[in-house]
């Protein structure tokens, strides 16, 4: 059986792929798409970005948001339902160079997923037959959809056999481009009405960390610049032709807008008779929520997984093969 985890993110796209008895092999790249007419001449040579078919128009796709001319990235809770996802979704598809998915499993954010004619919605689109280019087409025959969360908590799981994940009451918190969601889960089953999403995140932080930056040095800093810095795993951002540490910044902007994100998240709290037990973080922003969670729950313990950005994709592929 092949297994497909896919986390179609409005910054990223993670995907974990292979045989169900296999190590899964994983690939992130950025969640840029576009029609190839909006593909600047320097990008549209580059062998990384995928070409697709997106209603019988040529896309391309997997390329930074911050390299396409007049084309803006879709930032609203439709995501699924626009032809920059499908483009996505056919890069994922053709990265496992497989003509059959048996499964695959992916995510909604909490809010999303817990309408069920949305979720429904998602599984049907994603499940079946592909035009995926001119000439190749690629079958999925199953799909599962979860709240987006819980892929961290079974990779976190399965990762480190810590059995007070399942015996407990693990907060998954998920710092994601357009939302941060968080699952309760007692004994590894999901509280709903403990679990939703707020809008106070990794886009909000980063505006407010090149707001910080530009207040200081001048000038105008997109966040994609900032954004691709992070995924490229670096640490300075370039403006007006000098280098500029971002940390500091990132910091100062994670005070503010991490605080309002999780206040939220705690008054989903309140009805709760019982403590949480572990804090687990996941998503590219997890770090960066990190010092906030420790802050709202100072006697819990508060985890990170080793692959942070990759924890959901990894979670749904090991949610796929179970």
């Amino acid at each position: 059986m092949f297994a497909l985890g896919l986390d179609i993110g409005y910054s990223n796209v993670k995907i974990a792929f292979g045989d169900h008895q296999s190590i899964p092999t994983t690939r992130l790249f950025p969640a840029g798409s576009a029609p190839v007419e909006h593909l600047p001449q320097a990008i549209d040579r580059e062998s990384d970005t995928l070409r697709v078919t997106v209603d019988g128009a040529s896309w391309g796709a997997g390329l930074s948001v911050s390299k396409l001319s007049n084309w803006n990235r879709a930032l609203h809770r439709d995501y699924a339902a626009t032809p920059s996802y499908r483009a996505l979704f056919h890069a994922a598809l053709l990265a496992t160079e497989k003509t059959h998915i048996d499964v695959l499993t992916t995510g909604l954010p909490v809010s999303q997923w817990q309408d069920k004619s949305t979720r429904d919605a998602l599984a049907a689109q994603l499940t079946g037959v592909h035009q995926v280019t001119p000439k190749r087409q690629i079958t999925v025959g199953h799909v599962e959809v979860i709240p987006q969360p819980v892929g961290a908590f079974v990779e976190q799981l399965l990762s480190t056999q810590d059995q007070r994940l399942n015996a407990g009451r693990v907060l998954v918190i998920d710092p994601g481009f357009f939302s941060v969601d968080w699952v309760l889960l007692n004994e590894g089953e999901i509280v709903t009405a403990s679990s939703g999403t707020s809008l106070e995140a990794m886009s909000v932080l980063l505006d407010k960390a090149s707001e910080l930056i530009c207040q200081d040095y001048g000038g105008h800093l997109p966040l994609e610049k900032i954004e691709d810095v992070l995924r490229a795993g670096g640490t300075t951002v370039l403006l007006l032709g000098q280098a500029i540490e971002i940390q500091a910044y990132l910091s100062a902007a994670a005070q503010s807008v991490a605080e309002v994100a999780l206040a939220a998240m705690k008054q989903s709290l309140r009805r709760e008779k019982a403590s949480v037990d572990i804090v687990l973080l996941a998503g590219g922003g997890g770090a960066l929520y990190q010092e906030a969670a420790r802050r709202i729950f100072p006697l819990n313990p508060v985890c990170l997984p080793a692959q942070p950005a990759m924890a959901n994709a990894l979670g749904f592929f090991y949610f796929s093969r179970a």
